[in-house]
């Protein structure tokens, strides 16, 4: 019997054989993720559009070199996240200048149980941060990197991905209250 990651291999060779059909079903098993990280990174459909094209453009032209060091889903993804990255080079984003004798807690304890609000309105939320905190919220909290990564990929200091990111969930924090404040608010 052949598992999952059997039929992606066999996928991956066909793709290097340049078969058609094999970059259609790579393309179409891992386009609805990609597209996701995009449009949560870049936080606009067109934006995230493009990511997309230019990402599987990308793997397409270079899976032979595709080494199976990780799982293809994985190599995407990282094919993926420096598109976006490309693409905020290109729109010049200006990163905020940081104090780097901040000091912040590697992680601090919240009570969980006070926010219990619905997917929908953590994201719109996440969307309205200013885009570099966006950034480095995403690629800390969603997509898991480190703060030494976050800082090596985005060519700042570790102390700088740290400061974003704690600027970042104290922003999500005031925008999340102000909406409390106007849902329970009188008309």
């Amino acid at each position: 019997m052949v598992n999952d990651s059997q039929v992606r291999d066999i996928l991956v060779e066909r793709c290097r054989n340049g078969d058609r059909l094999a970059f259609r079903q790579l393309y179409d098993q891992y386009a609805k993720a990609m597209y996701n990280i995009s449009l949560r990174m870049l936080g606009s459909q067109m934006d995230a559009e493009d990511v997309l094209q230019e990402s599987f453009i990308q793997v397409f032209t270079h899976i032979s070199g595709f080494r199976g060091e990780s799982s293809v889903g994985a190599w995407i993804k990282r094919i993926v996240i420096n598109q976006c990255l490309n693409q905020w080079k290109k729109k010049k984003i200006s990163w905020i200048a940081m104090d780097e004798s901040s000091e912040f807690p590697e992680e601090e304890v919240m009570d969980e149980g006070e926010f219990t609000l619905a997917v929908d309105r953590i994201k719109e939320t996440i969307q309205q941060l200013p885009d570099q905190y966006r950034i480095v919220f995403n690629l800390y909290l969603l997509e898991q990197h480190t703060h030494r990564e976050i800082a090596d990929l985005l060519g700042i200091s570790e102390s700088a991905a740290k400061t974003q990111y704690h600027r970042a969930r104290k922003k999500i924090m005031q925008l999340l209250q102000i909406k409390e404040m106007d849902l329970t608010s009188p008309s």
